[in-house]
């Protein structure tokens, strides 16, 4: 999902996560018994009141991280959530965390070569009703309609900028440290699979905008941000 959509000295890994059956008669039904394979005993102890999907979705979004941070040259260290359930890395690197229902990706890169980074997934289906309004732009809405009409039902774009936005979140927070509205960045989506984030924000010293790519393939959607602008 993510070839070609980060620069080339991103260094990423992504999986498949294992979905337990329906009807799941106890918590861990289902999955393996390794949920927890590879944990670091401090991220072992984080997750260990959380239900089995959120255990099994922390374990494997990880393992691609270390995956990641290897081709990087770093060795496998814990990584947990911060203050906004941000990953927290080691110095001098950057990166980003997604998963969504049966997958799951990690990207990193140098922070001396790379100023911003992050990725998001999502499937491939429409927003829930009334959602998009909540979270778009009344300028974002119009330039959806368009790219609909220019390819009529082959793109749930309003998922497509949902995804996006989580994407430039995830590239702003740790450059800012700070909360960003869904009414704070701008973003127009272009059929060449790119995209432009605009901050609407103001705030002094920070990015005034991002670029980023989009993809669709196999029912999910990627987003990524790897560029300040």
């Amino acid at each position: 999902m993510l070839d070609g959509l980060l620069p080339d000295r991103v260094r990423w890994a992504q999986a498949v996560i294992p979905e337990a059956p329906a009807g799941g008669a106890a918590p861990d039904a289902g999955y393996p018994e390794t949920i927890e394979a590879g944990l670091f005993p401090e991220e072992r102890e984080h997750i260990a009141r959380a239900v089995a999907k959120r255990r099994v979705e922390f374990a494997a979004v990880r393992r691609c991280a270390r995956r990641a941070l290897q081709e990087l040259g770093y060795p496998p260290v814990p990584i947990l959530p911060g203050e906004q359930r941000e990953p927290q890395w080691p110095e001098g690197v950057v990166g980003s965390m997604t998963h969504c229902a049966g997958y799951c990706a990690a990207a990193v890169a140098r922070a001396d070569e790379i100023a911003a980074l992050g990725i998001d997934a999502e499937v491939h289906a429409p927003l829930p009703e009334g959602v998009l309004d909540l979270v778009s732009l009344a300028a974002e809405r119009e330039r959806l309609a368009a790219l609909a009409e220019g390819v009529p039902n082959a793109v749930h774009w309003d998922r497509v900028l949902f995804s996006a936005k989580e994407s430039v979140y995830k590239a702003w927070f740790p450059l800012t440290r700070r909360w960003l509205g869904f009414e704070e960045a701008d973003i127009e989506l272009r059929l060449d699979g790119t995209f432009e984030a605009r901050l609407l924000t103001g705030d002094a010293g920070a990015p005034r905008g991002f670029a980023g790519r989009w993809a669709v393939s196999a029912g999910l959607i990627a987003t990524a941000v790897g560029e300040v602008v």
